[in-house]
Protein backbone atom coordinates (compact mmCIF):
# COMPACT_ATOMS: atom_id res chain seq x y z
CA UNK A 1 0.00 0.00 0.00
CA UNK A 2 1.26 3.74 -1.00
CA UNK A 3 1.67 5.71 1.93
CA UNK A 4 2.37 9.39 2.57
CA UNK A 5 5.54 11.13 2.63
CA UNK A 6 4.86 11.90 6.30
CA UNK A 7 5.32 8.14 6.86
CA UNK A 8 8.50 8.15 6.58
CA UNK A 9 9.35 12.05 7.17
CA UNK A 10 7.91 11.92 10.83
CA UNK A 11 9.79 9.06 12.53
CA UNK A 12 13.23 9.96 13.75
CA UNK A 13 15.49 7.96 11.24
CA UNK A 14 18.69 8.37 10.63
CA UNK A 15 18.93 8.63 7.17
CA UNK A 16 17.73 12.23 7.87
CA UNK A 17 20.76 13.22 9.13
CA UNK A 18 23.18 11.12 6.45
CA UNK A 19 20.96 12.42 3.15
CA UNK A 20 19.07 15.60 4.41
CA UNK A 21 19.73 16.76 0.53
CA UNK A 22 17.39 13.71 -0.90
CA UNK A 23 13.60 13.78 -1.29
CA UNK A 24 11.40 11.44 -0.39
CA UNK A 25 10.05 9.76 -3.90
CA UNK A 26 7.73 7.11 -2.63
CA UNK A 27 6.96 5.22 0.79
CA UNK A 28 5.42 1.36 0.73
CA UNK A 29 3.52 -0.41 3.65
CA UNK A 30 5.49 -3.76 3.30
CA UNK A 31 3.30 -7.02 3.19
CA UNK A 32 5.45 -7.92 6.10
CA UNK A 33 3.22 -8.31 9.32
CA UNK A 34 5.94 -9.99 12.42
CA UNK A 35 6.31 -8.93 15.81
CA UNK A 36 9.07 -6.42 17.23
CA UNK A 37 11.67 -8.53 16.65
CA UNK A 38 11.75 -9.46 13.43
CA UNK A 39 13.25 -6.73 11.23
CA UNK A 40 16.76 -8.20 10.65
CA UNK A 41 14.73 -11.24 8.98
CA UNK A 42 13.09 -8.73 6.81
CA UNK A 43 16.90 -7.28 5.88
CA UNK A 44 17.75 -11.48 5.01
CA UNK A 45 14.49 -11.37 2.70
CA UNK A 46 15.55 -8.35 1.15
CA UNK A 47 19.09 -9.58 0.53
CA UNK A 48 18.18 -12.98 -0.68
CA UNK A 49 15.59 -11.07 -2.76
CA UNK A 50 16.20 -12.08 -6.69
CA UNK A 51 13.79 -9.14 -7.85
CA UNK A 52 12.83 -9.48 -10.93
CA UNK A 53 13.10 -12.73 -11.15
CA UNK A 54 9.57 -14.46 -10.62
CA UNK A 55 7.73 -11.14 -11.49
CA UNK A 56 5.58 -11.52 -14.62
CA UNK A 57 7.25 -11.04 -18.02
CA UNK A 58 6.46 -7.81 -18.23
CA UNK A 59 8.49 -6.42 -15.08
CA UNK A 60 11.02 -9.03 -16.25
CA UNK A 61 10.87 -7.24 -20.03
CA UNK A 62 10.55 -3.88 -18.71
CA UNK A 63 13.67 -4.00 -16.16
CA UNK A 64 15.86 -5.89 -18.81
CA UNK A 65 15.04 -2.99 -21.18
CA UNK A 66 16.02 -0.21 -18.38
CA UNK A 67 19.63 -1.88 -18.19
CA UNK A 68 19.86 -2.00 -22.09
CA UNK A 69 19.23 1.24 -22.55
CA UNK A 70 22.17 2.39 -19.99
CA UNK A 71 24.12 0.18 -21.94
CA UNK A 72 23.81 2.21 -24.90
CA UNK A 73 23.52 5.65 -22.92
CA UNK A 74 26.70 4.82 -20.34
CA UNK A 75 23.83 5.45 -17.30
CA UNK A 76 25.67 3.00 -15.29
CA UNK A 77 29.31 2.78 -16.37
CA UNK A 78 31.61 2.54 -13.27
CA UNK A 79 32.32 6.45 -13.79
CA UNK A 80 28.56 7.34 -13.08
CA UNK A 81 28.49 5.69 -9.81
CA UNK A 82 29.59 6.14 -6.22
CA UNK A 83 33.14 7.19 -5.66
CA UNK A 84 32.91 8.33 -9.28
CA UNK A 85 30.41 10.82 -9.99
CA UNK A 86 28.80 11.08 -6.23
CA UNK A 87 30.43 10.38 -2.74
CA UNK A 88 28.74 6.95 -1.11
CA UNK A 89 26.51 8.19 1.72
CA UNK A 90 29.33 5.67 3.92
CA UNK A 91 31.13 8.70 4.14
CA UNK A 92 28.75 10.13 5.43
CA UNK A 93 28.33 7.77 8.51
CA UNK A 94 29.03 9.35 11.96
CA UNK A 95 31.32 7.36 14.02
CA UNK A 96 28.82 5.44 15.48
CA UNK A 97 27.37 3.62 12.76
CA UNK A 98 30.90 3.58 10.55
CA UNK A 99 31.93 0.27 11.54
CA UNK A 100 28.23 -1.20 12.24
CA UNK A 101 27.93 -5.01 9.98
CA UNK A 102 25.54 -4.42 7.31
CA UNK A 103 24.50 -7.15 4.76
CA UNK A 104 26.88 -8.01 1.45
CA UNK A 105 24.28 -8.12 -1.54
CA UNK A 106 26.74 -9.24 -3.58
CA UNK A 107 28.48 -7.90 -7.12
CA UNK A 108 25.21 -8.09 -8.92
CA UNK A 109 23.14 -6.51 -6.71
CA UNK A 110 22.34 -2.91 -8.06
CA UNK A 111 22.12 -1.68 -4.67
CA UNK A 112 25.32 -1.51 -2.12
CA UNK A 113 24.40 -1.35 1.70
CA UNK A 114 25.13 1.68 3.38
CA UNK A 115 24.01 1.03 7.28
CA UNK A 116 21.84 -1.16 9.43
CA UNK A 117 20.49 -0.50 12.49
CA UNK A 118 17.82 -2.46 14.96
CA UNK A 119 14.92 -0.92 12.75
CA UNK A 120 16.32 0.73 9.81
CA UNK A 121 18.71 -0.10 6.80
CA UNK A 122 19.96 1.73 3.97
CA UNK A 123 21.09 0.95 0.54
CA UNK A 124 22.11 2.96 -2.44
CA UNK A 125 22.94 3.43 -6.24
CA UNK A 126 23.91 6.12 -8.20
CA UNK A 127 24.09 6.43 -11.75
CA UNK A 128 23.83 9.03 -14.84
CA UNK A 129 20.55 9.82 -13.85
CA UNK A 130 20.10 9.52 -9.95
CA UNK A 131 21.37 8.78 -6.67
CA UNK A 132 18.54 6.59 -4.83
CA UNK A 133 18.39 5.20 -1.46
CA UNK A 134 16.17 2.45 -0.78
CA UNK A 135 15.65 2.74 3.33
CA UNK A 136 13.86 -0.16 4.78
CA UNK A 137 12.54 0.00 8.73
CA UNK A 138 10.62 -1.45 10.93
CA UNK A 139 7.14 0.43 12.18
CA UNK A 140 4.32 -0.44 14.23
CA UNK A 141 1.41 -1.27 12.52
CA UNK A 142 -1.38 0.35 14.58
CA UNK A 143 -2.63 -3.19 15.68
CA UNK A 144 -0.65 -4.43 18.06
CA UNK A 145 2.06 -6.02 15.60
CA UNK A 146 4.60 -4.33 13.43
CA UNK A 147 5.40 -4.67 9.57
CA UNK A 148 7.98 -3.24 7.14
CA UNK A 149 7.91 0.14 5.12
CA UNK A 150 10.06 0.81 1.90
CA UNK A 151 11.18 4.21 1.28
CA UNK A 152 12.54 5.63 -1.81
CA UNK A 153 14.82 8.59 -1.24
CA UNK A 154 15.97 10.50 -4.63
CA UNK A 155 18.87 13.21 -5.96
CA UNK A 156 18.44 13.46 -9.39
CA UNK A 157 21.13 14.46 -11.65
CA UNK A 158 19.93 17.61 -13.12
CA UNK A 159 17.80 18.39 -16.09
CA UNK A 160 18.02 14.06 -17.57
CA UNK A 161 17.83 12.55 -13.89
CA UNK A 162 14.71 14.98 -13.59
CA UNK A 163 13.29 13.86 -16.67
CA UNK A 164 14.23 10.67 -16.13
CA UNK A 165 12.63 10.12 -13.19
CA UNK A 166 9.19 11.66 -14.26
CA UNK A 167 9.09 9.43 -17.53
CA UNK A 168 9.48 6.29 -15.59
CA UNK A 169 7.10 7.07 -12.37
CA UNK A 170 4.21 5.65 -14.33
CA UNK A 171 5.76 2.41 -14.21
CA UNK A 172 6.98 1.96 -11.51
CA UNK A 173 3.66 2.62 -9.97
CA UNK A 174 1.44 0.49 -12.25
CA UNK A 175 4.03 -2.00 -12.83
CA UNK A 176 7.33 -2.64 -10.64
CA UNK A 177 6.51 -1.66 -7.46
CA UNK A 178 3.05 -3.84 -7.43
CA UNK A 179 5.52 -6.75 -8.51
CA UNK A 180 8.12 -5.69 -5.89
CA UNK A 181 5.80 -5.90 -3.57
CA UNK A 182 4.16 -9.39 -4.34
CA UNK A 183 7.50 -10.38 -4.13
CA UNK A 184 8.34 -9.47 -0.63
CA UNK A 185 4.47 -11.13 0.26
CA UNK A 186 5.41 -14.40 -1.51
CA UNK A 187 8.89 -14.65 0.39
CA UNK A 188 7.83 -13.50 3.79
CA UNK A 189 5.65 -16.09 3.71
CA UNK A 190 7.69 -19.27 2.07
CA UNK A 191 8.01 -21.59 4.02
CA UNK A 192 12.00 -21.33 5.37
CA UNK A 193 12.36 -17.97 4.54
CA UNK A 194 15.75 -16.64 5.50
CA UNK A 195 16.42 -15.63 9.11
CA UNK A 196 19.06 -13.66 10.38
Amino acid sequence: MKLPATAHTTHPWRIHQIAPDFRVEDVWALPTPGGPDDFHRLIANFASLSFPDGAPLIVRALWAARWRLGTWFGWDEPSTGTAARVDSLRDRLPADMSATPRPDLGDDHPFASVYLTGNEYAAELANKTVHTILHLSWVPDGAGGHRGQMAALVKPNGALGSVYMAAIKPIRYLIVYPALLRAFQRDWSAPGSPSP
